[in-house]
């Protein structure tokens, strides 16, 4: 168990380690001569990593422990969440066409993305997170897994970063986070392109089993003015899909 637990931080450690550099002193029988430089692993035939915390300068010491970031999302996948967060039944209310660019904003662990990449054969789904464990999560996994059309990306607080390729926006149990909704959702509607999608779900107001704090829930009404105000339209809406949470997809005129 500990010769197991020991490879798999070397692989999660190289895989946050730019491409090029080396991460650790070389064994003594392989070091090079005095004089010569490391060559980078690709210039032996392996192909760089791109790790998507290197490119922001995030070294593995400056994550939190793995054990505490295993209970996160292990909290986030708990098995009695698809009761209620209905996650399958979501996506295929999206009415994906399989073809799309999806950006899940906010994605924690993945527990929409992964589902959303098998929906989107030769589409692509771009999962960003301000929470570079779950970033570092959602790469590994992707790539350990093979699944090549889903790609995870450091957020911004202040920047939900829709490319201008998106489809589909996807926002789940995030918005009541945001502490300047209006200005927030402004600037993401303002990177969606004509004819993209939002779709939106938040917490019920009202004592419920799950969520947030009733201080922080977002009325129905207060989701749609939000909308209104940064210029989307309401396209869509399934009020009985899901028991504690609100579903609603706008459009960008």
């Amino acid at each position: 168990m500990k010769t197991h637990k020991i490879k798999r931080l070397g692989l999660l450690l190289a895989l946050v380690v730019p491409a090029g550099t080396v991460s650790a002193e070389p064994h003594p029988q392989s070091a090079p001569d005095a004089g010569q430089p490391v060559q980078p692993l690709h210039a032996a035939g392996h192909p760089p990593i791109d790790c998507p915390l290197a490119k922001h300068g995030i070294h593995p010491t400056d994550l939190h422990p793995f054990m505490d970031t295993e209970k996160y999302i292990a909290f986030l996948e708990r098995p009695d969440r698809a009761k209620w967060q209905k996650p399958d039944e979501i996506v295929a209310a999206l009415g994906l066409a399989g073809s799309e660019t999806v950006v899940d904003v906010g994605a924690g662990s993945g527990y929409f993305s992964f589902r959303l990449a098998r929906a989107l054969p030769t589409g692509t789904v771009i999962a960003t997170d301000i929470q570079p464990e779950m970033v570092r999560h959602m790469h590994h996994k992707a790539m350990s897994e093979g699944i090549q059309n889903l790609r995870a990306v450091l957020g911004d607080t202040a920047d939900p970063g829709v490319p201008p390729t998106a489809d589909l926006v996807f926002v789940c149990d995030v918005l009541h986070h945001v502490p300047n909704q209006s200005v927030w959702l402004g600037k993401l509607a303002s990177q969606m392109k004509t004819g993209a999608r939002l779709a939106l779900v938040e917490f019920k107001q009202g004592k419920l089993p799950q969520g947030p704090p009733e201080r922080l829930k977002l009325s129905r009404a207060k989701q749609l003015k939000l909308a209104k105000d940064a210029g989307l339209v309401l396209d869509e809406e399934k009020p009985k899909l899901l028991p504690y949470q609100t579903f609603m997809v706008f459009r960008k005129p």
